[in-house]
């Protein structure tokens, strides 16, 4: 059974970092693109970072442009854990966050989510 489960959220104030961690189970995790996203109240569940397994060892990394070179997505396939590392974080970036799996055959698994809320 595949389960992702997500921690590292809370609250902090604008200009500040919170790392968010997914840990894995049921499937092996290196083989699988992983990804976050986020959804803030009221509005669709946006993409935010990617790593997608490319073959061997070798992972692409992807942005979506508001959190490019604030944000930070990076893999321990030993723990199998994602992390997320935000920094210079803003009001906007509130949300609740998603971890996702996305299988080689095109299946996808979601976490519960895990708040980051950003004060101004």
């Amino acid at each position: 059974q595949v389960q992702l489960v997500e921690s590292g959220g809370g609250f902090v104030q604008a200009g500040g970092s919170l790392r968010l961690s997914c840990t894995a189970s049921g499937f092996t995790h290196s083989m699988y693109d992983m990804a976050w996203f986020r959804q803030a109240p009221g509005k669709e569940r946006d993409f935010v970072a990617l790593s997608s397994w490319i073959g061997e060892k070798t992972y692409y990394t992807a942005y979506a442009p508001s959190v490019k070179g604030r944000f930070t997505i990076s893999r321990d396939n030993d723990r199998k854990t994602v992390y997320l590392q935000m920094n210079n974080l803003k009001p906007e970036d509130t949300a609740v966050y998603y971890c996702n799996a996305q299988s080689p055959a095109g299946t996808d698994y979601w976490g519960q989510g895990t708040q980051v809320t950003v004060s101004s």
